[in-house]
């Protein structure tokens, strides 16, 4: 969803209003009474598994074990917290610790710099080897403005394959035994690909960065981005023709762009789909939920039904066996806040906690995260649920990764890919059209810069 600025000045005006705008720490605000205040914006899916026990495990223990800290959290998810952090940043005003993506979803923090470069922190806490070099490369702004939890494979297959079976089939390995098997299904009863496009990102980062890179070949993103090659060129023209095709072969239903990302979780869990595609993220909404003790999908289901794959081997591609890979999100500080001073010092402790050997394994635990950022995790030795422990391993799978598309190229340019992916969808447009209209929306942002 493109965020107008319309909608940024009525939400900007709303916070104001409701005095709600974090200060973003334009002055150390150490208390009389020695207590530092943080104001934070945390990303939770409140119906996804465990997502209580966050509360508790990590807010709660934080809070308990640093009383001088005093934790003023806002918890959104999806669109919202987007969208709130789109009019905190159009103010200027920050909160004083957030959840951030690298680069993409994120792009206005790193770019307009209202995030602290990290890693001057990390290496004066000796921090370096704690952490992957992969984690700890610079981001959207050219420095690192948050430290990711791990990375993350936004490409994955989900596979039922007790509604395959039902079917006598098994997990299609090229896209001519997947589009052979959409009649079969369909005469049981089953959707062939479960997906939610109603929000337009998850076409684009769940599977169409992967097909663009299929198609690309390594390192097409960097040709477009140095003027050797543009979105109008055949290679990504004919990524954009195979989402028409996938619509055309039934593949995937017009019905899945009205399904939203909430929703399609329980239709996959259900048994209503023998494909479901979505990020490695989405496990944690099937595993086990400690408030609960029950799970959308039972561990002995887990381990007899379900497995992981990448999207069959496409023809025409110039790669296959591949999954579009990028670094994870994680916690970032606002640039406001000053150096050296106890509002720095307080907001800094919070993120080592929030990306401590602790807490990244609860998050490994609790299927938050399937590969973590932390170098001193020993996954074997940490009690997981048999999809946890299939995604963990999902990397071995896949010869060759393909870029995220928001993660690489900013918002102006990835929002009419991201709507014009819908509108192949629709019909309402065509693939070259959608080309088109990225190329322009790619010229004026590099004239912008």
């Amino acid at each position: 969803m493109k965020f107008s600025r319309k909608i940024a000045i009525a939400l900007i005006a709303a916070l104001v209003a409701g005095g709600l705008v974090f200060a973003g720490g334009s002055k150390d605000s150490k208390a009389a009474d020695g207590k530092v205040t943080l104001k934070v914006l945390n990303y939770l899916d409140m119906t996804s598994a465990n997502s209580a026990d966050e509360i508790t495990s990590v807010w709660e223990a934080f809070s308990a074990a640093n009383p001088d800290i005093i934790i003023e959290r806002e918890d959104l998810f999806n669109e919202p917290f987007h969208q709130k952090v789109e009019a905190y940043a159009a103010a200027g005003q920050v909160p004083d610790v957030i959840y951030a993506w690298p680069s993409g979803r994120s792009t206005t923090l790193h770019t307009k710099k209202l995030l602290k470069d990290l890693m001057p922190l990390i290496e004066k806490d000796g921090l370096t080897s704690v952490y992957s070099a992969f984690s700890l490369k610079p981001q959207g702004g050219g420095y690192l403005g948050e430290l990711p939890n791990g990375v993350t494979q936004t490409h994955v297959v989900y596979v039922n394959n007790a509604v395959l079976k039902a079917c006598g089939l098994t997990p299609a390995k090229t896209y001519d035994e997947l589009k052979a098997q959409v009649p079969v299904l369909k005469a049981k009863g089953y959707e062939t690909i479960l997906m939610a496009n109603a929000e337009t990102w998850v076409m684009q980062s769940c599977l169409f960065s992967d097909i663009a890179g299929r198609f690309g070949g390594e390192g097409w993103s960097d040709k477009i981005l140095s003027g050797k090659a543009k979105f109008t060129d055949a290679d990504f023209v004919n990524a954009l023709k195979f989402v028409k095709t996938l619509y055309a072969d039934g593949v995937l239903s017009k019905n899945t762009l009205a399904t939203n990302y909430g929703d399609v979780v329980g239709q996959f869990a259900s048994g209503k789909g023998a494909y479901y595609i979505d990020g490695d993220w989405r496990v944690g909404s099937y595993i086990t939920d400690k408030s609960t003790g029950q799970a959308l999908i039972a561990p002995d289901k887990q381990a007899s039904d379900i497995s992981f794959m990448v999207f069959p081997e496409i023809p025409g591609a110039k790669i296959n066996n591949s999954s579009s890979v990028i670094c994870g999100t994680g916690w970032g500080m606002s640039a406001a806040i000053p150096a050296g001073s106890a509002k720095e010092a307080a907001a800094w402790k919070l993120i080592k906690w929030l990306e401590s050997k602790e807490i990244q394994t609860w998050r490994v635990t609790t299927g938050a995260a399937a590969t973590p950022s932390r170098t001193d995790i020993d996954l074997s030795k940490v009690k997981i649920e048999p999809m946890q422990q299939k995604i963990g391993s999902f990397g071995k799978q896949y010869k060759n990764t393909t870029v995220v598309i928001d993660g690489v190229f900013a918002g102006p340019v990835y929002d009419p890919l991201n709507s014009g992916l819908q509108e192949i969808g629709i019909g309402s447009k065509t693939p070259e059209q959608v080309a088109a209209a990225v190329q322009k929306a790619f010229e004026e942002w590099k004239a912008a810069q």
